[in-house]
């Protein structure tokens, strides 16, 4: 028989964010390499979902972005590791600023596919992890992009992933 759990150890988590409204109506009439530039640089609000997870850009060039992150309890799943999805919307994240530093002024885009390969899980002893995407093909209509997260201190890959996104506009 399972025991219940008599003490939870109850713990809180709070964050603040900018309107994300006033970002996108910026970054819609910037080229998208100085758009990411000037997110990583706080020189425009980085989004919500950016905040929530503590993620940064800390590498910007054309086709190529680098986001980092430091793993947390209050990531985990049920089993005891941070959850899939984490590393999901990180390599997502990274993958799709990535091709938008190839976009010009007006034009956007959406993921139209996202594959990731976990090849580790991640946990709260991880160390801060990088995720880095480079745009494979940037066309009229589509851009493909690939991505690897790593932990920064030993280059472990825990998970790689490959996108593909509409252009838009």
């Amino acid at each position: 028989m399972t025991q219940p759990i008599t003490d939870a150890g109850e713990r809180t988590r709070t964050f603040t964010w900018s309107d994300p409204l006033a970002t996108a109506t910026a970054v819609r009439d910037l080229p998208g390499l100085d758009a990411i530039r000037m997110v990583a640089a706080g020189e425009l609000p980085p989004p919500p979902i950016a905040e929530l997870l503590g993620m940064s850009i800390t590498h910007v060039d054309r086709g190529h972005v680098v986001f980092a992150l430091e793993p947390a309890e209050w990531m985990y799943n049920p089993i005891g590791s941070v959850h899939g999805g984490v590393a999901a919307t990180i390599l997502d994240s990274s993958l799709g600023c990535a091709v938008h530093t190839t976009l010009d002024a007006g034009v956007g885009y959406a993921t139209s596919d996202l594959q990731v390969r976990y090849v580790r899980a991640l946990s709260s002893t991880s160390g801060r992890v990088l995720a880095e995407s480079r745009v494979v093909h940037s066309g009229r209509r589509l851009a493909t992009a690939e991505g690897r997260l790593f932990g920064e201190a030993d280059g472990t890959l825990f998970a790689h992933a490959s996108t593909s996104c509409l252009i838009l506009g």
